[in-house]
């Protein structure tokens, strides 16, 4: 499969207008923030684009972020603009025919971003061997990464990996195709089916506890939404498969516990991180008000307390008491089913 997707990604798809499904597509709601920055993407690395939206995490001026599945840059260079001068992004891809577009184009986004120099970088590698890049361990804050992993065919090697090279409190924040079962062995071998982000996707719960094996002991759903196959043979094909894009985070944060656990605690958000101002979201299940006494198990605590997010909160309560799991802790189908939702068609990641 690995050379199918060079083939497809590299060969077949000159523009995102050829992909066949809309397994990846771009997500329009995106903040308003964000859209000057992609106003000043070059055009050839638009046109080359196949993620799911933009994949752009919380307070990252000044970080080294690492984006998996980089393909022409876009992503790379929106981050490379939040970052900032003091910051890096560094973009790692298998397929030539993406970095050629993606390295021809760093002066321009210098000059674009009005950076003295430029702070990002390509590199060739297959994502489940990034061990065999020049990447040290434990350097990097956040990891992104955009409708990708499920075209890797060792998708618990892409997590190991990933674990080894965050720093400690350093997050995976990446978003990806879901299935609500295992795909059968017939379509995972379609590639026109794996090209298009559908046949490679996790099962969700594979997902959760291969996250959970590869130390990232706690993922968290941050949004999701219905995938619908507007290609009629194809939907045939995946029948009552139901696919799902979703977003997650996972921290590397060292003795979090399986399930929340209730110890009493709660935070306040300062409302203080840049785009934020009147509340912050965690995950799909943690939006947090300013100013607000917010009861936190002790994972979302140490999310909070442990990362870069530390400044930005109050911190009330300790460790001393337990008061038991967490009230709403389940382990049913996290995603929302509904076909559509009110004034929307069908989800991209």
């Amino acid at each position: 499969m690995k050379d199918a997707v060079k083939d497809y990604y590299g060969q077949q798809l000159k523009h995102s207008d050829d992909l066949q499904t809309n397994a990846c597509c771009t997500d329009e709601s995106m903040p308003g923030y964000l859209k000057p920055i992609l106003g000043l993407i070059h055009d050839e690395v638009h046109s080359r684009y196949y993620g799911c939206g933009l994949v752009a995490p919380e307070h990252i001026s000044g970080c080294t972020i690492l984006d998996l599945g980089s393909g022409a840059g876009r992503d790379c260079y929106a981050l490379s603009a939040l970052v900032g001068e003091a910051g890096q992004v560094i973009g790692v891809d298998m397929t030539d025919e993406q970095l050629a577009i993606a390295n021809r184009h760093i002066e321009f986004h210098q000059q674009a971003f009005g950076f003295s120099a430029p702070n990002v970088r390509f590199i060739k590698g297959e994502l489940e061997q990034l061990d065999q890049l020049d990447l040290p361990e434990n350097s990097v804050d956040v990891i992104v990464s955009n409708c990708v992993i499920n075209l890797c065919e060792d998708k618990p090697g892409v997590l190991r990996q990933a674990y080894r090279l965050l720093k400690p409190g350093g997050e995976m924040y990446f978003s990806d195709v879901y299935a609500d079962r295992r795909i059968p062995t017939d379509l995972a071998q379609d590639p026109i089916l794996y090209g298009e982000c559908l046949s490679g996707a996790f099962y969700w719960n594979d997902f959760h506890n291969t996250a959970k094996a590869c130390g990232f002991t706690d993922p968290r759903l941050v949004k999701d939404s219905v995938i619908t196959i507007d290609n009629p043979a194809l939907q045939a094909k995946c029948g009552d498969i139901r696919f799902f894009s979703a977003t997650y985070r996972l921290f590397k944060i060292d003795g979090l516990e399986p399930f929340c656990e209730d110890y009493g605690q709660a935070v306040i958000y300062k409302g203080t991180l840049d785009h934020h101002p009147n509340s912050f979201t965690l995950d799909k299940h943690h939006h947090i008000p300013k100013g607000k006494v917010f009861p936190v198990c002790g994972n979302t605590y140490r999310m909070l307390h442990d990362t870069r997010f530390k400044t930005h909160f109050e911190f009330i309560g300790n460790w001393d008491t337990h008061y038991g799991i967490f009230d709403g802790c389940g382990t049913a189908l996290p995603y929302d089913t509904e076909t559509t939702k009110a004034g929307t068609g069908g989800g991209c990641c």
